[in-house]
């Protein structure tokens, strides 16, 4: 029993040396976490007319617009006001895929489906920005 307690003891000391001399920094970059972070400079969205292309085949598009305005709750979809099959071809904006009036299990609806209400996570704007982080994808 005891050389079970020393060898996690030791395994335990083992980990925190190795991870105290690691050369380690976070995204927040070398700010110290119990202090405010500094403001990021807001970027402009970038105008597409056309939208952007996309890089692979089944890509979401992406958006060529701002969407600063556009509101997304449990009641209601701003971006429904252009892109729903009813108002998209007034407006010269693509439709939403079919997917987004399928129930989960595959049935088709006439509305666009409320869990499909989260366009901003697939669906991005796009700004002339620095990468974050190097990407050869």
């Amino acid at each position: 029993m005891k050389l079970v307690q020393i060898t996690m003891v030791a395994m335990i000391l083992a980990i925190f040396s190795i991870s105290a001399n690691a050369d380690l920094q976070s995204l927040r970059g070398g700010y110290a976490l119990d202090k405010d972070s500094q403001m990021f400079d807001k970027k402009r969205q970038m105008k597409r007319k056309g939208g952007f292309d996309r890089n692979y085949k089944k890509q979401p598009p992406l958006i060529p617009h701002s969407i600063e305005k556009e509101r997304i709750t449990l009641r209601g979809n701003t971006c429904l006001k252009c892109h729903s099959k009813e108002n998209h071809k007034r407006e010269k904006a693509p439709a939403i895929g079919e997917s987004h009036y399928l129930t989960r299990d595959g049935k088709k609806l006439a509305k666009p489906s409320t869990r499909r209400w989260f366009c901003n996570q697939y669906h991005i704007p796009q700004v002339k920005a620095d990468p974050l982080v190097q990407n050869n994808f």
